[in-house]
């Protein structure tokens, strides 16, 4: 769980930043708090950047290096609008900083990419056609590329995810799991689990991604589409990158039309099968039952407090609908 009190002082993080160049002198601004600290760095000069402040605990080091391992490989590929690393002073993408009383951070810093947040209520099939491209040509990138040897990212397979011990923590102590509640949720959880296993992950259906290309991650400044925080990216199925987009807001009433938009983009990059478009529900289902468990364990963060209310109750609703369908064979 987060530890709200471990916000750094700004001043600190401006003495930190002579890490980088062409940070001198340069303005502090909190803009996000989720799983990490973001700042937005503005220099008198021109030129601004974004620094990610690691949670300690939350990625190892050989883990961020592989993220900025893959995200420095995908940037290669200008169908992409990625956010991109900034090399440090000593040549090093990952820097460590000390900010005091012991508080030792891994920081990364980006170039900052402009534009702003889309919201669920705006006409988004344009982005998630956009999306539907990047996530193919991402997946392909990684079905192809040679891994660095000491290459280390999380998995997001079932027991992962839904295990009383997952990454994002336990969705049975979540605000509104309640008798009713968690009753129905048993049910999705062994559902979820009985038709994960019959998809399988075969090379072509399992992969490295980004995990998180959610509204939050995407940054839209006119028609240019900027995708950003690879701080998730692991291994999972492919299909679970559309369910990771429209966190959130599964149910709503735009799903079917967004989820047609990405699927369409996307196949004409990277071929898919009926058994993988078939997934797409149960990737849906599986990743609101991450969510549920993030938002019990980060309770304190203001994007888990705004969707807190009937969350749970919401998921055993969209359980129900999933549950009454079928056992969806994805053989």
């Amino acid at each position: 769980m987060h530890d709200s009190e471990t916000q750094p002082d700004p001043s600190t993080i401006q003495l930190a930043l002579t890490r980088w160049p062409g940070t001198h002198n340069c303005s502090v601004t909190l803009i996000n708090y989720s799983e990490n600290h973001t700042y937005r760095i503005d220099s008198p000069e021109g030129p601004r950047f974004t620094l990610r402040l690691h949670r300690p605990g939350y990625q190892t080091t050989a883990a961020i290096k592989s993220e900025l391992a893959w995200l420095t490989a995908l940037a290669a590929d200008d169908r992409l609008n990625l956010a991109r690393p900034i090399i440090g002073n000593d040549g090093a993408y990952l820097q460590e900083l000390a900010l005091g009383a012991g508080d030792n951070r891994h920081a990364v810093l980006f170039a900052f990419a402009p534009g702003r947040e889309l919201r669920a209520d705006e006409d988004l099939i344009g982005l998630f056609a956009t999306l539907g491209t990047y996530a193919a040509i991402m997946h392909d990138h990684a079905e192809n590329w040679r891994q660095p040897p000491d290459f280390e990212r999380q998995h997001w397979s079932a027991a992962h995810i839904l295990d009383a011990d997952g990454l994002w923590g336990n969705w049975r102590i979540a605000p509104g799991v309640d008798d009713t509640v968690a009753k129905t949720l048993h049910r999705l959880d062994e559902a979820l689990r009985i038709n994960l296993a019959r998809y399988g992950t075969a090379p072509h259906r399992y992969g490295l991604i980004h995990a998180d290309m959610r509204l939050g991650n995407v940054l839209a400044d006119g028609a240019n589409i900027t995708l950003i925080d690879f701080d998730d990216c692991g291994f999972c199925w492919f299909a679970y990158e559309f369910a990771a987009a429209i966190s959130f807001y599964e149910a709503h009433p735009m799903v079917n039309q967004w989820k047609a938009a990405w699927l369409d983009n996307y196949e004409r990059v990277r071929p898919l099968e009926r058994a993988d478009r078939n997934a797409i529900d149960t990737m849906i289902l599986l990743r609101r039952m991450a969510l549920l468990a993030w938002i019990g364990s980060h309770s304190e963060t203001g994007l888990a407090q705004t969707h807190m209310p009937r969350f749970a109750e919401n998921t055993a609703r969209l359980a129900e609908g999933y549950l009454d369908q079928r056992l969806v064979s994805m053989a």
